[in-house]
């Protein structure tokens, strides 16, 4: 006895009829026919009696039928609690903190919007970390940087940045390391991958920074280019929100300020509620950079 056979048996009862029931289920009526037959079998009981073309549920029959209804009504329940129909419960996202700054206000504002049963938790921290918390199941989903170089997940572009150099106001046209004023690198912590390519920016020069000034923050990033400390690579978007924005110069970086942020995650956790977000980061809307 199978929830199939169930839901045959069901139908057959609901219809009042083989007929009827094949309808219902798209099947040929020899073969819901056949499955009532080998479920009276496996009961070692008649469900009906066979009264010319009417069917008649036997006492057993409406035991069954009781139970067969409450059986499905409670798998059905499951089904809907494992992979809801609407999106609802919990959804963990980590995310750098320029997109969660930048990016995700009208986003995330979208998808609560079309979908407040989900709860939603928003984390930062820097690409790297954000990769870990991924790979330990602490999140659900989590928007990085490009490249993505493990396989084992799924990913999604999400949104085009342009990374910029920043220095103070008055500073000289930067081409490379070798045209600033001082070689003190201003960054997030090591895993931030903003940083790994103001390294590689660096080397590429052959001047590595004399030393590298770790923040917490874009607003004391951007201060401290501002005073002339150092430099930093930002992305033209966190630019963007600031009202009366520091005094600093912006240096263009080419093709290698050019960055996707991607929304990644594990293939078997994906739900409702994260394949909604992606669907919302799909739908293009005004004042949200062009999304992949």
């Amino acid at each position: 006895m199978d929830l199939a056979s169930l839901e045959i048996f069901r139908s057959v009862v609901e219809e009042g009829g083989i007929t009827r029931a094949a309808t219902r289920l798209h099947r040929v009526q020899s073969n819901v026919t056949t499955r009532i037959r080998q479920l009276e079998a496996s009961l070692g009981v008649d469900l009906f009696l066979r009264d010319g073309k009417r069917m008649v549920l036997t006492p057993a029959g409406q035991t069954l039928f009781n139970y067969a209804r409450r059986v499905l009504d409670l798998a059905e329940e499951a089904r809907q609690a494992v992979l809801p129909a609407r999106p609802q419960g919990r959804l963990r996202i980590a995310s750098m903190e320029s997109t969660a700054a930048s990016r995700l206000p009208a986003v995330l504002a979208a998808y609560h919007q079309a979908w407040p049963d989900v709860e939603l938790e928003l984390v930062t921290c820097p690409t790297r970390q954000a990769l870990q918390a991924l790979a330990r199941f602490e999140v659900d989903c989590a928007f990085v940087a490009q490249p993505l170089d493990d396989p084992a997940l799924a990913s999604l572009p999400a949104f085009e940045e342009e990374l910029v150099l920043i220095a103070r106001e008055r500073h000289a046209p930067i081409h490379s390391a070798a045209d600033l004023e001082t070689r003190t690198m201003l960054s997030f912590e090591s895993g931030c991958n903003y940083r790994g390519r103001l390294e590689a920016w660096f080397g590429a020069s052959g001047s590595p920074p004399r030393r590298v000034l770790e923040l917490g923050s874009y607003h004391a990033i951007i201060a401290c280019a501002a005073a002339g400390i150092g430099v930093a690579i930002v992305p033209r978007s966190v630019l963007g929100l600031y009202r009366d924005l520091p005094k600093i110069s912006l240096h263009g970086l080419g093709q290698a300020g050019k960055v996707t942020t991607l929304l990644a995650w594990h293939p078997a956790m994906a739900n409702t509620a994260l394949g909604a977000l992606a669907d919302t980061l799909r739908a293009p809307r005004p004042g949200l950079a062009a999304a992949a």
